[in-house]
């Protein structure tokens, strides 16, 4: 277990790790084995998601190696669970936050761990066991082909999906398109693999993305940077109450966070559009 220090130390510093290997290549596979990456990680930041959090983790080691967990301050027991399964898998690291700081914060410093460390992308997924863990593969390979993109996944909804939630994707993918004036997908489904560098760069400029508003803000603010969104088709499962779901989005808060947010990136959108028309004529002149 890695012990991140809480506020007042620096954001970076871990304490107690163990060996981590440098990233020098890309993957390696051997035939029913999961694939072994020294540049791609899967990284799960988890708060209290209990016993979906083991599933989930054990689910992602049975396609991918390795997989870093960034426990979020939780205070249910799970981080004891992945710890004790951290001893006996070397490709299993969990870090761990002193308090609950937000998805964005905990996937930051996974980020920062996984830099240190030599690697150069990471596939983000939820602890919840709503992402689907035989994507992973899948959606490493487009990476490596297209290093320099986002791979974003396009969710495929069942009947069990809540139809506010879709209705505020909706809205929100709406806004994202306005404030980029370009097709961005869904920014709001986190099942993703950024290239670290680039991600790190573009929340060091934000004075969000710490909370929920981690996944959409990301979106908008690669697509400004020029970054080629890669869409994937994924399913996505919404799980009840009787199969163990849980949902730590509140509506209230979180849709005034979300709001708060496409206020501050249109007020900067604002900004881009002479520099955006600028560029867009330029293109235009270019001789054939």
């Amino acid at each position: 277990m890695d012990q991140i220090p809480a506020a007042g130390h620096a954001d970076h510093a871990i304490i107690g790790c163990g060996p981590i290997a440098r990233a020098t290549t890309e993957v390696n596979t051997t035939e029913g084995d999961p694939a072994v990456s020294l540049t791609h990680l899967v990284l799960i930041p988890s708060f209290d998601s209990g016993q979906l959090l083991v599933s989930t983790v054990v689910a992602a080691r049975r396609h991918w190696a390795p997989v870093w967990v960034v426990v979020d301050g939780s205070t249910d027991g799970s981080a004891d669970m992945v710890e004790a399964m951290a001893r006996t898998d070397p490709a299993l690291r969990v870090l761990r936050l002193p308090v609950n700081r937000g998805k964005g914060a905990a996937v930051r410093q996974g980020l920062l761990a996984a830099q240190t460390s030599g690697f150069t992308h990471a596939l983000v997924m939820d602890a919840d066991g709503q992402h689907p863990a035989e994507s992973i593969a899948a959606f490493m390979a487009r990476s490596i082909a297209a290093p320099n993109a986002l791979i974003m996944g396009r969710p495929v909804f069942g009947a069990d999906a809540p139809w506010v939630r879709v209705a505020l994707r909706r809205l929100c993918n709406g806004f994202a398109t306005l404030e980029t004036l370009r097709p961005v997908g869904d920014t709001l489904f986190g099942f993703r693999v950024y290239p670290v560098a680039a991600l790190l760069s573009v929340m060091q400029a934000s004075s969000g993305m710490r909370g929920f508003d981690f996944d959409p803000e990301a979106v908008v603010r690669l697509a400004w940077q020029g970054m080629k969104l890669i869409h994937l088709p994924t399913e996505v499962r919404y799980l009840s109450r009787a199969e163990g779901g849980i949902s730590h989005f509140r509506y209230v808060r979180d849709n005034l966070l979300l709001t708060g947010m496409h206020l501050r990136l249109g007020i900067l959108a604002l900004t881009r559009i002479p520099r955006v028309a600028r560029d867009r004529c330029r293109r235009l002149r270019r001789p054939f």
